[in-house]
């Protein structure tokens, strides 16, 4: 394991407050997991939009993340566009998928997905920045 997920692992507490686990593929390719809670309700049973935003950001960035880490570089999220396809309810087990789409010498596209029970419910489209802690 790179220095750089290392410290990912270490510093983000948003994905440990959120449950969030995920599983590096291949470079530019990850699946993230989540279970929402009810603590994450906006309604009665539904999982409030804000927390699958950050947990899109997490599957888009950690793509994004995975591809430039062996060159000991983290990225930043410039922008992302996300789709609410389905509503996702409390207690539903979440499976993101998130690709590297587009790379240039400093910024990387990556696309998402999340389904529940094996239905997509959430697509995404995200940019990010690539640095070296030094910039």
């Amino acid at each position: 394991m790179s220095k750089v997920i290392e410290d990912y692992i270490k510093q983000n507490h948003f994905g440990r407050l959120m449950n969030m686990e995920f599983e590096i593929i291949a470079p530019g390719e990850i699946v993230y997991k989540m279970q929402p809670t009810e603590k994450m309700e906006a309604l009665d049973g539904m999982t409030h939009g804000g927390a699958i935003a950050g947990f899109v950001d997490g599957i888009l960035g950690l793509a994004a993340l995975s591809e430039v880490e062996q060159e000991g570089k983290y990225v930043a999220t410039i922008e992302f566009k996300i789709n609410y396809l389905k509503p996702i309810k409390t207690n539903s087990k979440l499976i993101g998928e998130g690709k590297v789409i587009s790379r240039g010498q400093s910024t990387l596209v990556s696309e998402g997905k999340i389904y529940s029970d094996g239905e997509l419910v959430v697509s995404a489209l995200g940019t990010f920045k690539a640095y070296s802690k030094s910039n």
